[in-house]
């Protein structure tokens, strides 16, 4: 599968064989991830998995083989990035800032 250039400028690839990059619960953080991906060049398709009962079991995300690779440092350098945006968010609610702690104690 090659890429190729798009009339838009954007490569574009066969997506009959695709592969999935990531399995999530909820329909927006799929979305979240197709957008990324298409952000990044990278075609994707969004599925609803179910088993054979007619469950739902998840949201998959599907790229084109070629694309796997770079799909997954695409998505795992958005939740790194998120991660620590997380845990950025978490040390300043953490801080208590009261006025006694500004005042000097000469």
């Amino acid at each position: 599968m090659k890429r190729r250039m798009g009339k838009n400028g954007k490569s574009e690839s066969n997506l009959k064989d695709v592969v999935v990059v990531a399995v999530v619960d909820e329909m927006e953080q799929a979305r979240e991830y197709e957008t990324l991906l298409r952000l990044n060049d990278i075609p994707a398709i969004v599925r609803e998995q179910v088993d054979p009962a007619g469950n739902k079991t998840g949201i998959a995300i599907l790229v084109p083989e070629d694309f796997l690779d770079e799909a997954h440092v695409v998505i795992e350098s958005q939740d790194a990035y998120d991660d620590f945006y997380d845990f950025a968010m978490d040390e300043d609610e953490d801080m208590d800032l009261d006025a006694d702690m500004f005042d000097d104690e000469i």
